[in-house]
């Protein structure tokens, strides 16, 4: 009966409402990849601005769009009548549910037109497949008939296309290649991205559970997704601890750890409902600075040792 009156209730969202049922609080998982793997083709000398903007913008309209398509396809099953946290434009009544699916189609459109361009501007085209791929994922994650995050897939999802398709995408059309330096910070970004993406679910065991949602923290039960949640957030840190072989200067990035800690500290803690809250922005912005601090080592060590001697850089020569 909820969700009838929901679908039939005079629309009366507002644009506040429209931004936060985008979620700027996930969108680090869109910018941080695209930096990361930007400042790992510094690292050889192949940054390209102009195609770091389009992935970032490619990243971005990718995450506003799967927001609205959660929104409405949660929305639409009823699974959204009794949650914690940012505005539900479908569950709540506020917006019609054909127009928050317009939204997300929109937003999946933009990143497929920009996708498009970077691919041609890149020389591979196949990566337009590879969008393509991406734009289903974000669909087919709450959409469909047997949607995959339903079933504990989602954090899968998010640690494989907004890390490591994001962050090696990123530095293959830049620079033409997949380094190990951009596969690590895959594996990075990836992880810290899905422990967003987990702390949700911690939050939304008991309304999911009860709605018949099998997401990854249902499955795992309550301890022990807190416990992956403390490896997913700290795992960045290893692998700032491994990347120093090619740079000291790549343990800068432990700046971020504090703030890691502190995220991992309220969520080991027992910390419930909308207590999780802020560890969701707490983990975006360590994220964040994570790549930011990463990128920007790498990009001082590329110039210092490519620039400054003058040289073509290897494995990228006629790209």
């Amino acid at each position: 009966m909820m969700e009838t009156m929901n679908q039939t209730a005079t629309p009366t969202a507002t644009l506040r409402d429209w931004w936060e049922a985008a979620r700027p609080h996930t969108w680090p998982n869109a910018f941080a990849p695209v930096i990361a793997g930007t400042g790992v083709a510094a690292l050889y000398f192949q940054a390209h601005p102009g195609r770091a903007v389009l992935a970032l913008l490619v990243a971005w309209a990718l995450i506003i769009g799967v927001n609205y398509a959660n929104d409405y396809s949660d929305g639409i099953r009823g699974t959204d009548d009794d949650r914690t946290g940012p505005t539900r434009l479908t569950g709540s009544g506020l917006a019609k549910p054909e127009h928050v699916k317009l939204a997300a189609f929109i937003a999946f459109g933009a990143a497929a037109v920009f996708g498009v361009v970077l691919s041609a501007m890149a020389g591979a085209m196949w990566l337009v497949l590879v969008g393509a791929l991406c734009i289903a994922a974000a669909w087919f994650y709450t959409g469909g008939e047997s949607p995959y995050g339903y079933s504990g897939l989602g954090e899968v999802s998010v640690f494989i296309f907004f890390g490591l398709v994001a962050v090696m995408g990123t530095e293959y059309t830049q620079s033409g290649m997949v380094s190990w330096e951009g596969f690590l910070c895959a594996l990075a970004i990836g992880a810290i991205s899905a422990s967003v993406n987990l702390a949700n679910n911690i939050r939304d065991i008991p309304t999911d559970a009860a709605a018949g949602k099998r997401t990854l923290a249902v499955r795992l039960g309550d301890d022990r997704s807190r416990t992956l949640f403390t490896v997913l957030t700290l795992f960045p840190f290893f692998i700032s601890l491994v990347l120093s072989l090619t740079t000291v200067a790549s343990l800068a990035a432990l700046v971020a750890l504090p703030l890691a800690v502190a995220s991992v500290l309220k969520v080991r803690g027992g910390a419930s409902g909308k207590e999780l809250i802020p560890v969701l922005g707490m983990n975006g912005k360590t994220m964040l600075a994570w790549a930011v601090v990463t990128a920007v080592a790498f990009a001082w060590f590329g110039w210092e040792f490519w620039g400054c001697a003058g040289e073509a850089v290897p494995y990228t020569a006629g790209v």
